[in-house]
């Protein structure tokens, strides 16, 4: 087993980090940029492993598309390549093929797909065999389970011959991802109108455009949470806007309640540290993937926060409330189910002079754990579960000044 051991360090000097890219905005102008046939100039593309495998079936189109372990890539190609109508096995990893994709299958069956299963019903591994017929332009899907179904059917829709209207089914959550679909979608000339429920994308063409893609406020969580716990300093993040299309942009309200100050400069956004003013709930309906940073930050913090929202943890890479359970208890500290679906943090109150990280096969316990170091030593199993999103993160800890030793444990 390799296992990182990061030395104790709460103070921070006048940083400036290097962010990646955005995993979620690259995957989405690559598709779009697939389906007008690579008319387009796309920079700042991503650097995490999910995109480049998106980059490399893209480019080298083989039979079997096998995404590892990405599941944006999956469904976006699972639409992709039958809208084009090609014929492709999709697959990827074992957890891969535990992770639903039935509402993908039946929406784009219902439209005239021809697609089945190689395995179990509603799961990879998928044989496509293409759109032979439009043969509705409505479709329903449900809300709450993945935006990811909902994003990859609004891109393919401007291309399908009668257009598409989409109908969400009870409550809509990672809203702020479909968002993003549509804001990238107009920014590459689609037209489209949501009015309640519905979503409508009239059949039009894409028009090929410049598009740089924007830094990834999902990694850039992991710094707030790092100077939130520390004792002192400040950060610059480079490359974040304002005014940005991710969802994940929420991090600057909610870190705002425990002790970080975001000014937004040329080029980024300074952190610095403030006052405590303490985070009592929030809903992570729309901004999932910060539910493992704000945890953590929370219970290292001592706030008795309660989250709701964290419905589709369960279906990520891992189960993710239930690996944060087994991994906070590991500091003394608890999310706990206090009614159906809501979640209460009970913080830490004697911290261990070590603490080791099991990283479940899923990037973000590995990193949303690392703040940890600010009070003491930290071992993270298999660190380099990172490369799905940020291949570069333990390089940028080093620029901290935190001293880091690989080790290997049988």
């Amino acid at each position: 087993m390799h296992i990182l051991r990061l030395a104790q360090k709460s103070e921070f000097d006048s940083l400036s980090i290097p962010l990646p890219s955005s995993k979620s905005e690259s995957n989405r102008a690559l598709v779009i940029d697939a389906l007008t046939l690579g008319k387009n100039e796309i920079t700042n593309l991503a650097e995490a492993r999910d995109t480049q495998t998106m980059i490399r079936l893209l480019e080298t189109s083989p039979p079997v598309f096998d995404v590892l372990d990405a599941g944006t890539t999956m469904r976006f190609l699972t639409a992709y390549t039958t809208v084009t109508n090609q014929k492709k096995v999709m697959t990827g990893t074992a957890r891969m093929c535990e992770r639903p994709i039935g509402i993908l299958v039946d929406a784009l069956r219902a439209i005239g797909a021809d697609i089945h299963y190689l395995n179990r019903e509603g799961y990879p591994p998928l044989a496509i065999h293409g759109l032979p017929k439009q043969t509705t332009n409505q479709v329903k899907i449900r809300g709450d389970v993945s935006s990811q179904y909902i994003s990859a059917m609004l891109m393919i829709a401007p291309i399908l011959p009668l257009g598409l209207e989409i109908e969400l089914e009870g409550k809509v959550g990672s809203r702020t991802y479909i968002e993003m679909t549509l804001d990238l979608m107009a920014q590459f000339g689609i037209n489209y109108t949501w009015e309640g429920n519905k979503i409508h994308v009239p059949h039009q063409a894409y028009t090929p455009t410049r598009f740089a893609v924007e830094s990834d406020w999902s990694g850039a969580s992991y710094w707030f949470s790092l100077l939130a716990c520390g004792d002192s300093g400040e950060l610059f993040l480079e490359g974040l806007k304002e005014n940005s299309l991710q969802g994940d942009s929420a991090i600057v309200d909610i870190m705002d309640h425990l002790g970080v100050k975001s000014t937004f400069q040329t080029g980024g956004v300074l952190l610095q540290k403030q006052a405590v003013k303490g985070l009592k709930n929030w809903d992570f309906t729309h901004c999932p993937d910060l539910a493992q940073t704000v945890a953590v930050t929370c219970a290292i913090l001592g706030q008795n926060a309660k989250f709701t929202g964290l419905e589709s943890l369960r279906i990520k890479e891992t189960d993710r409330i239930y690996a944060l359970q087994q991994e906070l208890a590991k500091f003394n500290a608890e999310l706990k189910e206090i009614e159906p679906e809501v979640f209460q943090v009970i913080p830490s109150v004697t911290m261990p002079h070590q603490v080791q990280i099991h990283t479940y096969d899923d990037h973000r316990m590995a990193m949303a754990f690392m703040p940890l170091l600010t009070k003491t030593e930290v071992l993270i199993e298999e660190p380099d579960v990172v490369n799905k999103s940020y291949p570069s993160f333990w390089k940028h800890v080093a620029l901290t000044g935190v001293q880091a030793d690989n080790l290997t444990e049988a």
